[in-house]
């Protein structure tokens, strides 16, 4: 089942692959998720298989609870709002490289790569807000 979400003006491509329970597996712009949803339980009347819109209110949860990921997702540390970004999807960068700039209680604060690695997946946009551990880009 293929859903398109969004939050906090970021739109996410999500494909529920299975529901056992109250884990469900999916995949989230390009990412693997095994994660808990309380109150989810497997019923297949509860998910439609057409795709659909929808829109998480913000402070909306999800524990993640297992990945399988070759990826490292570039989170943020702060709550703010997107500034500027320096990347593009496919850039090559150097750990320390500024990646982006949030604005935080009128402070600019310049975010870092924290690893080597390649553009995979901006999944923020400039002049949207994120709140803390808020998953920006995708590095690979």
């Amino acid at each position: 089942m293929n859903y398109k979400i969004k939050t906090n003006g970021v739109e996410y491509e999500v494909h529920i692959h299975r529901v056992e329970g109250n884990t469900a597996h999916l995949t989230v712009n390009d990412v693997d998720f095994e994660v808990e949803v309380e109150g989810l339980q497997a019923n297949p009347t509860r998910l439609s298989s057409d795709p659909v819109e929808k829109t998480v209110k913000s402070g909306t949860s999800i524990t993640k609870h297992k990945s399988h990921k070759t990826h490292h997702e570039m989170k943020s540390p702060l709550p703010g709002t997107i500034l500027d970004i320096y990347v593009n999807k496919g850039d090559t960068i150097k750990k320390g490289q500024v990646l982006l700039v949030i604005e935080a209680m009128k402070m600019e604060n310049a975010i870092e790569a924290e690893q080597d690695g390649v553009v995979e997946k901006i999944i923020t946009k400039k002049g949207v807000s994120v709140l803390q551990d808020d998953v920006l880009l995708i590095i690979k």
